[in-house]
């Protein structure tokens, strides 16, 4: 009899456990899709501390760099020239692992920190208005003060690809838990290809969102819709940067990828893409053209997007620009790539 009951409470104590392993699990789907542990599921959102930027998973894949030859004759009718979209040739395929970008261009507050922690110096002035092509900086203009209002979701402006790359190495000293930073990240600036790649978000269009340039207003600011006035061809009086995240995000995620503010990449530039990476690096030579280069002979640094002072022609994923890595303007800025493990 003893036998008899002790099977009875056996089976009523399987059955409970089985019962509330059933619902917990039913509770867990109902909560959500989900997402694998890995933290690399393509459009999984990371953030590894509270002031580091949130990072987009990219997917790997594979990708045509550059515009046809189509679409640089659009181009040059809508305000360009064939000159100034020559270097958007030719075109090849890339293909590139996974990686994560910013899902945002890095904010003003979020190099305000940078700047509290280290004392990260303003630097030696910024360039506005002309003054931006002939590479000349205003020396009272800073990121804290570039000549209009900001907020602290604006993205940070008057900042050089070297002032990136000294907020790269701090967030890399953060991701280390305060002790030595990798000199290979997790944190850097992204290649020229990442960031097309990424811009064009699986798309074969002029621009992300499709080919019609009369769509750019909802999807960007620009020239435009930024509070310009007189425009002539790249310039404008005026004008302004505005919160990130306003405009639709791309198909991976991503916000502000066309105008806001241009973006530098870790690239050097050359005036085409004969003999770059195909697997998505950085182009790290300096190029034989004199014209590539600095007055010290250094490498022009790549940037990409468009901005808030630029035409609508210029917010295509393929549309390339180059500055000196010194260089810090109204219309620059810059997001941030990371190495997924």
């Amino acid at each position: 009899m003893k036998q008899i009951q002790m099977f009875l409470l056996l089976a009523v104590l399987i059955f409970a456990v089985t019962t509330l392993g059933q619902e917990t699990k039913s509770a867990a789907d109902a909560s959500g899709p989900t997402v694998s542990t890995s933290g690399r599921a393509p459009g999984a959102v990371l953030r590894d501390c509270p002031q580091c930027p949130e990072m987009v998973v990219i997917p790997a894949g594979s990708f045509t760099m550059g515009s046809s030859a189509e679409e640089k004759s659009w181009a040059a009718s809508h305000g360009g020239s064939m000159y100034a979209v020559a270097d958007e040739a030719p075109q090849h395929p890339v293909s590139l692992p996974s990686f994560a970008l910013g899902k945002y261009d890095v904010t003003r507050g979020e190099y305000a920190a940078f700047v509290r922690e280290t004392r990260y110096p303003p630097g030696d002035g910024c360039g506005r208005g002309r003054a931006i092509f002939k590479w000349e900086k205003d020396p009272k203009l800073t990121w804290e003060n570039p000549g209009h209002a900001q907020t602290d979701r604006d993205p940070v402006v008057c900042v050089s690809w070297q002032d990136a790359r000294a907020y790269i190495a701090w967030l890399n000293r953060k991701a280390h838990a305060g002790g030595a930073a990798s000199a290979n990240g997790p944190y850097r600036l992204p290649s020229e290809a990442e960031w097309e790649y990424a811009a064009r978000a699986g798309t074969t269009t002029k621009f992300y969102w499709g080919d019609d340039d009369a769509a750019a207003p909802v999807h960007a600011w620009f020239n435009a819709n930024s509070g310009c006035e007189k425009v002539e061809g790249l310039f404008c009086d005026h004008g302004q940067t505005h919160p990130v995240g306003a405009k639709p995000p791309n198909a991976f995620g991503l916000y502000d990828m066309a105008g806001n503010v241009w973006q530098w990449t870790e690239d050097c530039y050359d005036n085409n893409y004969a003999g770059t990476p195909a697997d998505g690096r950085a182009n790290e030579t300096p190029s034989s053209d004199v014209h590539a280069n600095d007055s010290q002979g250094k490498c022009l640094r790549v940037d990409r997007g468009g901005s808030w002072m630029f035409p609508a022609w210029l917010l295509r994923p393929a549309t390339r620009e180059r500055n000196p890595a010194d260089f810090r303007a109204v219309i620059m800025g810059f997001r941030v790539a990371r190495n997924l493990p």
